[in-house]
């Protein structure tokens, strides 16, 4: 099983949980049919990829990548969602991961950042370069405004990966 060591095994987090915005490249397809775990898989695929690119690295159990990632979910330790169900809820004792956070307003990263309950950790994931949201830019998206807005504070670090030449 792969090793969530803080979440799965030490229990210290009850969750994790991954969540990324729904913003289109390019034109939108409109609604999708389906249930929200099928409407949502197109927008997780990148999530998805990386779980299952982790639960294959250096295992040979026999087990594919698919049933231990199902496993996981199943088990309610992991849960994905996109960022429009996240308003109104609490989320006590988890560690949150919110993927593509330069594509979010300064407006949303306060709506998530409130929803940390007692015992959670949330970390940002983005690059400010990458911006597919058409409204924001590098240095009007919400993920350069927290790490203004939250520089010096004993709570907070931020790391900047740069390309070595």
């Amino acid at each position: 099983m792969m090793r969530f060591t803080k979440t799965i095994e030490e229990r210290y987090f009850r969750k994790l949980y991954i969540a990324r915005p729904i913003i289109p490249m390019g034109s939108d397809i409109g609604f999708l049919p389906g249930t929200k775990e099928e409407k949502l898989g197109a927008w997780m695929g990148a999530i998805n990829d990386n779980f299952e690119f982790l639960m294959n690295k250096g295992r040979n159990d026999g087990l594919k990548a698919e049933e231990k990632i199902d496993c996981l979910f199943d088990s309610g330790q992991i849960e994905v969602d996109s960022l429009t169900y996240i308003r109104g809820r609490s989320l006590p004792q988890q560690y949150i991961i919110i993927d593509d956070a330069q594509n979010l307003t300064p407006h949303e990263i306060k709506t998530i950042t409130s929803r940390a309950g007692n015992g959670t950790k949330i970390v940002l994931t983005g690059d400010p370069y990458q911006i597919d949201n058409p409204y924001l830019d590098a240095s009007s998206n919400g993920l350069t405004y927290l790490v203004e807005r939250f520089k010096g504070q004993e709570i907070f670090g931020h790391v900047t990966f740069s390309k070595l030449l």
